[in-house]
């Protein structure tokens, strides 16, 4: 992932509650301080030209929408594939681009950068937007990318596409596996797992536990699910999407996860829960964090989306 895209998406996962039909918040109009900056396309894909008085700077973020789209609206959870451009208004440097790859896509919530939220908060598919970031809703100082205390970044975005995906996934309950954890689902679908006596498998163990009725999950695709992960020696939980407030978007079969997502969860289908048990080797064979490098781990995975 690109560098300032990480940051973009370095606060994800605590967003609300997925299919809300109104946009997270109230965003800024737009402004006249933004006509200052002129936009000139690029030809055959390449990125949009900006061009203005340096230096540029806001003290409150603000957009200019320069085309409206009319397919479906940004609102919380959602996934948005899109285009983008920063750069440097203290000195009209490039900070970063997807016009030279593959479009972003992100799960728009509550906790991605502020700029970045509030400006693409509530538009359409089809859109182009403009966003003026001000220094209190950027990412901060950032040398790699020349970006100093008190820059203004200006953030060009095309909108390409807006998916809204399911809360949870519901598919055919499948019968219970004998040996395996247990799972308990809230009201609101998020799991408590119970781990059964005795020493975990030695193997990837996949275990449906509810089949759902979309395509399988195919090696590069983009996915986009909820997941709570344990501990297999005491139930330990160690990550959740549903605790942190938003689904996890990454693309299968890259390395981006564990190699026991990357196998486990090609074929299952979208709608599905899936119990994932992952021995050491196909989890963190050098330990992470609170997980050790013999750690066996249980993983139950609610997949919401694949395109």
């Amino acid at each position: 992932m690109r560098r300032i895209l990480a940051l973009v998406v370095c606060f994800a996962f605590l967003g609300a509650a997925c299919g809300d039909e109104e946009p997270v918040r109230e965003t800024t109009p737009d402004t006249s301080e933004l006509d200052a900056v002129e936009v000139t396309a690029g030809e055959d894909g390449a990125a949009p030209t900006l061009t203005f008085e340096e230096p540029f700077s806001v003290d409150e973020t603000t957009r200019k929408v320069i085309t409206e789209g009319d397919g479906a609206t940004i609102v919380a959870n959602a996934v948005v594939t899109f285009d983008f451009l920063f750069v440097n208004g203290r000195d009209g440097t490039e900070i970063d681009s997807s016009y030279d790859g593959e479009p972003a896509e992100i799960v728009f919530e509550e906790s991605l950068l502020p700029g970045v939220r509030d400006g693409l908060d509530g538009l359409k598919a089809g859109s182009e937007v403009l966003i003026a970031i001000a220094p209190a809703d950027g990412g901060g100082p950032d040398p790699e990318a020349g970006v100093e205390e008190g820059d203004t970044i200006l953030f060009y975005a095309e909108i390409l596409e807006v998916r809204e995906v399911p809360a949870r996934a519901e598919g055919e309950a499948v019968p219970p596996v004998d040996g395996l954890p247990t799972v308990e689902l809230a009201e609101d679908g998020a799991p408590t797992i119970a781990m059964p006596e005795g020493e975990p498998p030695t193997e990837l163990v996949v275990q449906p536990l509810t089949k759902g009725s979309g395509a399988p999950v195919e090696p590069g695709e983009t996915v986009t699910v909820h997941y709570t992960g344990a501990l297999w020696k005491d139930g330990t939980v160690f990550d959740s999407s549903w605790e942190n407030g938003a689904p996890f978007t990454f693309v299968i079969g890259t390395q981006q996860v564990i190699a026991g997502w990357d196998e486990g969860l090609v074929g299952q289908t979208v709608g599905s829960q899936v119990l994932l048990v992952v021995p050491p080797a196909k989890g963190y064979p050098e330990g992470s964090g609170a997980i050790s490098a013999t750690d066996t781990l249980v993983f139950v995975i609610d997949i919401l989306d694949a395109q």
